[in-house]
């Protein structure tokens, strides 16, 4: 019976222990659970703060950012009935198709830029630097492609103030031809041999160009050799009716019939012909050809150089 007791004594002892352990366990964690709550209500006030102030700023900021959009809308509106304009009035001037679409986008593109700067500053974007950097960086573009960009300016000044269009003949940069396509960079000509000619549009505008087309007829020059005993009335005569029956010859009646020099017993007899500029070849030869006939058929010596 006593060893009985003793055991419960100790069971109890042990309990008793057990407990004033967890007390004290229970007395360490209680700061850290009100550290812990501390540092929520510093977060949660932290966070109450910056949404104070991030609405205060926004009301603050709302006017500038309003007034941005509406700047922006009105802007993007005014800017499509600018480029509807400007595609009009070059249309009225008959302008390529090819450089009425660049000019647009370029006019487009241009005040979208300005707008977007312009927008940028309304709502408190610091555009100094950005407009810097722009600046800069179209120095560069246009110092590495200076001769690219000449060529450029020169074929927008041929496609606006057209000295030539295509299917002219026209003589320039030392190359005679026909305009086969007038490009942004280079104008492509075809010449009487079938070659194919690229001339930059730099020094083709800023050079001097023969439009052999423009006008709507050409003069020809036909050099004639007869004796100098020959008749010249009869002379003349031949080379009227042979005119007259050419159709390739515009006008026959104006065409100047002049008598040049006379050495060795020749007599140099030019004939201006207009005609127009795609028969200027042909055209010489039928009346070299056809007068030399009529001259035999009348007995008219040619003069030949001894």
């Amino acid at each position: 019976m006593f060893f009985i007791q003793e055991d419960t004594l100790i069971t109890q002892t042990d309990s008793l222990k057990i407990i004033s352990e967890d007390s004290s366990n229970v007395k360490k964690i209680m700061p850290a659970i009100s550290a812990v709550k501390e540092r929520i209500a510093e977060d949660t006030m932290k966070m109450n703060t910056y949404f104070e102030h991030l609405i205060k700023n926004l009301i603050d900021f709302a006017p500038s950012l309003i007034s941005g959009i509406f700047v922006l809308c009105v802007g993007l509106w005014l800017i499509k009935r600018v480029a509807r304009i400007a595609e009009k009035a070059m249309i009225r001037r008959d302008l390529e198709v090819s450089l009425r679409t660049f000019l647009k986008s370029l006019i487009n593109i241009g005040l979208k830029i300005v707008l977007v700067v312009t927008v940028a500053g309304m709502i408190g974007i610091g555009t100094t630097s950005f407009v810097t950097i722009l600046g800069a960086a179209g120095l560069a573009v246009g110092l590495a492609l200076q001769g690219s960009l000449s060529n450029f300016a020169g074929g927008v000044l041929i496609l606006i103030f057209k000295p030539f269009k295509v299917g002219d003949t026209i003589e320039a940069g030392g190359q005679t031809g026909t305009v086969k396509e007038i490009q942004i960079f280079n104008t492509i000509l075809l010449t009487g041999e079938h070659k194919t000619v690229i001339l930059a549009n730099g020094p083709l505008s800023n050079g001097t160009i023969i439009n052999n087309t423009r006008h709507g007829d050409l003069r020809i020059e036909v050099e004639l050799r007869v004796s100098h005993n020959s008749d010249l009335t009869l002379v003349k005569k031949i080379i009227r009716d042979t005119l007259k029956a050419n159709p390739k010859v515009i006008n026959p009646e104006s065409t100047d019939i002049s008598i040049g020099k006379s050495a060795e017993g020749i007599l140099f007899l030019y004939v201006r012909p207009y005609c127009l500029p795609s028969n200027t070849g042909s055209l010489s030869n039928e009346l070299y050809e056809t007068l030399k006939l009529e001259f035999e058929k009348n007995n008219i010596k040619l003069g030949i150089t001894k």
